[in-house]
């Protein structure tokens, strides 16, 4: 499929844009011109198209107080199709025939990942988008990355916590083959040695992969005492799916971890019943306090429904929101749109947002608000249960918690 240009300010698809559209004459011809590649298709689709809606919002909403320094914003955005190989020559495009000011990393850390050099060439500062340790090579300067978890055992503590304090002693580990999933992966197999588990198995599959029956088949024969996933949105419908149908043993007591696509609402809403007992992260459920969050949630809601995208939004999109309003603080603060003035001040500031004040670290990373919760008394074909606090109970970490994890896993799914 060949890449199209879409510029994500207007209609009611809201894929393209009349020209008219916030046309101020004090800045209609010298705008301030900001680009990306989202995942609008393939694995991440949902969630990036969900992401766009969020970016709009913020689009709309500056462009209506004036702009930034007088000027309009417009922003354009090309489909990656979840595909890394097409990701470097969007951005490519981007600088050389856009000419954009300013860039958005795609969401997702297997998209982002191969245009990191390409940005660090340019000397482009990059806002990262739900990656993970994908600058830790790269070392980029001018990175920063609304992701709620650092390049720590931020991520991960909660389900190696919940394990240990269920008794656990062994693990079964399974994981896509590629950047997100391996990252995540080599930080959890290097935290066993603190919580006493020992690995009884431990494999990765490739990212093509459709049938998992094979792999959940050889979890079960296996016998551990808990099973964590590191997989994208496909893969973790393939998996779920597997275990419901095959089991994963009496034995389970934890089940989940890092399973990318849980929080998207079509994906929870077609699963049902079937994530019951799942303990897997998230960056906000109902229930958590998290800055002024809800009145987005609102005025997203009502979007979504037009553009027929994930109904519950609350997974990605207040954190694309916040990125908007992250540049626009600091390019009202410096008065600039140079990287190398924002990035200077994004170094150095804090930033308030609607999830809360943002600070990055020296690696550009922030740490804060990513929990564990679990699946609990989950009905079939239901999005709307999802606005409950009593869906998806967190249990970790103790700032958030709303309730105790329930074991084993089997007692867990009937509960």
């Amino acid at each position: 499929m060949d890449l199209s240009r879409r510029k994500l300010i207007g209609t009611a698809s809201g894929l393209t844009v009349a020209s008219s559209v916030f046309t101020m004459p004090a800045f209609a011809n010298n705008p301030i011109k900001i680009g990306m590649s989202m995942p609008m298709t393939g694995g991440l689709g949902a969630g990036g198209k969900a992401a766009l809606i969020a970016i709009r919002l913020w689009v709309e909403d500056v462009n209506s107080r004036g702009g930034l320094l007088g000027r309009k914003v417009e922003f354009t955005a090309y489909d990656d199709q979840t595909n890394p190989a097409n990701t470097p020559g969007i951005y490519s495009k981007l600088l050389d025939v856009d000419k954009v000011d300013l860039l958005i990393a795609p969401y997702g850390t297997v998209p982002t990942a191969p245009i990191l050099p390409l940005v660090k060439q340019r000397g482009k500062l990059l806002m990262g988008n739900f990656s993970y340790q994908v600058n830790m090579k790269v070392k980029h300067d001018m990175w920063f990355n609304n992701f709620p978890v650092c390049e720590s055992d931020y991520w991960f503590a909660g389900f190696l916590q919940a394990a240990k304090e269920s008794g656990a002693k062994t693990i079964a580990i399974t994981a896509s083959d590629q950047e997100f999933a391996q990252n995540l992966t080599s930080g959890v197999r290097n935290g066993l040695a603190k919580t006493g588990l020992t690995s009884v198995y431990d494999q990765n599959y490739p990212p093509t992969t459709k049938d998992f029956s094979t792999i959940v088949r050889a979890i079960r024969a296996a016998k551990p005492d808990v099973v964590f996933v590191a997989s994208y949105p496909p893969d973790s419908v393939g998996i779920v799916n597997a275990a419901h149908e095959i089991g994963l043993g009496s034995q389970v007591k934890i089940f989940g971890g890092g399973m990318v696509g849980l929080q998207f609402a079509p994906i929870m809403e077609s699963l049902g019943s079937k994530l019951n007992g799942i303990i897997n992260y998230n960056t906000f459920v109902p229930g958590m306090k998290v800055g002024n969050i809800e009145g987005f949630l609102k005025r997203y809601a009502v979007k979504a429904a037009e553009e027929k995208v994930d109904l519950l939004g609350f997974y990605i999109p207040p954190f694309n929101y916040a990125i908007g309003q992250i540049l626009e603080q600091a390019i009202t603060a410096t008065k600039s749109i140079e990287d190398k003035i924002l990035a200077a001040h994004m170094r150095s500031n804090s930033y308030d947002t609607i999830v809360g004040p943002i600070k990055f670290d020296a690696n550009g990373e922030r740490n804060q608000r990513l929990v564990m919760a679990q699946f609990r008394g989950v009905k079939d074909n239901d999005v709307e249960q999802f606005r409950s606090s009593t869906r998806q109970v967190v249990i970790h970490p103790s700032t958030e918690k709303t309730g105790e994890p329930i074991y084993p896993y089997d007692k867990a799914r009937r509960a």
